[in-house]
């Protein structure tokens, strides 16, 4: 008889998140179509898009691991303009004729929903550090 045993995977706080399941497939988007790059750009361009969208992912990670709100804030500033950087890559990569025009729009228009979920969720971390400093119910 054989007993099949499965391993629970426990979640940190930070996988739970929308917005980071939402880095999550931008980074494996941007991933994708940096194999589209000239290899001669392996060490520049690819690279550089490539840590850019890493850079989403790992901020929000960093951030969220008991962090004040103001920390995690900070976090997630660091996040958008890791975001506003791979913008800039993709703008380079399309003038260059390593992507054409609507893979470049179909990316920015994916990136955009993950830029506005980091814009809310920051809000919303300035929103509850008010309410706290009000004497409001904080939000758990």
């Amino acid at each position: 008889m054989t007993v099949s045993v499965v391993a629970t995977v426990q979640k940190y706080k930070f996988q739970k998140l929308d917005v980071y399941q939402l880095a999550l497939e931008y980074l494996d988007l941007l991933y994708r179509l940096s194999k589209k790059f000239s290899p001669e750009e392996k060490y520049n361009l690819t690279s550089q898009l490539q840590r850019a969208a890493t850079s989403i992912v790992l901020n929000i990670s960093e951030g969220s691991t008991g962090q004040s709100d103001a920390e995690q804030n900070r976090f997630l500033g660091l996040a958008m303009r890791s975001y506003l950087e791979t913008i800039a890559c993709l703008d380079i990569a399309q003038r260059r004729k390593y992507l054409d025009e609507a893979e470049v729009i179909q990316t920015t228009e994916f990136g955009h929903g993950l830029f506005g979920k980091l814009q809310s969720f920051r809000r919303s971390l300035v929103m509850n550090r008010r309410r706290t400093e009000d004497g409001g119910p904080e939000r758990t």
